[in-house]
């Protein structure tokens, strides 16, 4: 990490741990693997001891959230609260991580797929336009504050432009397929997913109480949530923590999803403009093998056809008749997928939870950090004010 150091100075560090941590935000890319000797054995039993903790955190964060109902907290918030807590206060197995990013990447896709169901397109369609011309704007807003606010604050170039797309787009997995581009080197790009993540998470815990104290209703908070935070997690988790606000999630997902769907236009841009830049053989032969279909993620359109169904009618009512019983059951599936979602997302919360280390938080460089913040505040008074405006 000299590099870092010298450009930025003593203050700034970012170990490869810290990467790990914070990059687990994510919930969708690795920022930094450990080493081929250091690499755990993904067998079920080195699975095992992060899905049973996650699990009993999950159970504990469900039975806290119904025990305090004047905080009116939900069981995701508080599933995520104590993970934490547990990660960094409890002495847990080697390979709890291990099991945890297993859930993490496996659960997160269906919980999204499952939340599809509770959402209503037909509303989202009356103000479509708006709704597009939103994501669109807060996404150049986004990448523009992230670069320049960088910039000023006197990093480089090239973590700038990893910050700016960070920002933007879906925190490291946007760095991630930025960073080959422009050719950034391993410190760039491990400055940016630390501070994109860590403010990410800030931006998860602050949200829902600026909204409660703005008196913010859900459709609002929904839309604010999915504009304003980076990571699709963190935004999931945002939109989810207030009870008397549980219908923002919908909303909230599927801006994000609008987001993230932009991460190809956004790097085919980048390529075209840092090719023009650059005669490097290297970086051409990198854009020249980019593969845009693949920067969307498959959930995003299972998302979509989830919602499509439910908005239709055509997710059905189940009917049992339970031997001995007079009348006969009914089963609202779109119930019973939403209800699934929200319980699969506490769990992928308590997992996430699970892997940050709160000292590994601290390694995150200062002036990075900073603009970061800025730039991120900037963003959420910007796009809260759009949504006034469009929504």
């Amino acid at each position: 990490m000299g590099g870092m150091a010298a450009r930025y100075g003593s203050y700034v560090t970012l170990s490869a741990e810290a990467a790990v941590s914070l990059g687990s935000m994510e919930g969708m890319f690795e920022a930094a693997p450990p080493a081929e000797s250091a690499r755990p054995a993904w067998s079920g039993w080195s699975l095992a001891p992060g899905y049973l903790i996650a699990a009993a955190v999950t159970v504990l964060g469900f039975s806290v959230a119904s025990s305090l109902p004047d905080w009116k907290v939900s069981a995701t918030m508080m599933a995520i609260i104590l993970g934490v807590a547990v990660r960094n206060l409890l002495p847990l197995p080697a390979t709890t991580s291990t099991g945890c990013k297993d859930i993490v990447k496996r659960v997160i896709p269906i919980a999204i797929l499952c939340i599809g169901a509770e959402l209503d397109l037909i509303m989202i369609a009356e103000k479509g336009l708006q709704t597009a011309l939103l994501t669109v704007g807060c996404v150049l807003l986004a990448f523009a504050l992230g670069y320049y606010v960088a910039r000023w604050m006197g990093l480089n170039h090239k973590t700038s432009l990893l910050l700016g797309s960070g920002t933007a787009i879906c925190g490291s997995s946007a760095i991630a397929a930025t960073a080959p581009l422009i050719e950034a080197e391993d410190d760039d790009m491990l400055l940016a997913i630390g501070t994109v993540n860590l403010v990410g998470l800030l931006a998860m815990l602050a949200l829902p109480l600026v909204a409660v104290a703005l008196g913010l209703g859900a459709k609002t908070f929904g839309y604010w949530c999915g504009t304003s935070i980076h990571a699709v997690p963190q935004v999931m988790a945002a939109a989810d923590s207030l009870k008397d606000l549980k219908d923002a999630t919908g909303d909230a997902i599927l801006v994000k999803m609008g987001r993230v769907a932009l991460l190809a236009p956004l790097v085919f841009v980048l390529a075209l403009g840092y090719t023009k830049r650059s005669v490097s053989p290297s970086t051409q032969r990198k854009v020249a093998n980019i593969q845009y279909a693949k920067l969307v993620p498959w959930f995003i359109w299972a998302f979509v056809a989830v919602a499509l169904l439910h908005t239709s009618g055509l997710l059905p009512t189940l009917q049992f008749h339970l031997i001995g019983a007079k009348e006969t059951t009914s089963v609202d599936l779109s119930r019973v997928l939403s209800g699934a979602g929200k319980i699969l997302l506490a769990l992928a919360m308590a997992a996430i939870g699970l892997t940050v280390n709160l000292r590994a938080l601290l390694s995150v460089g200062g002036r990075s950090l900073a603009a970061g913040v800025l730039s991120s505040i900037l963003l959420a008074a910007c796009s809260l004010l759009l949504i006034r405006l469009l929504i």
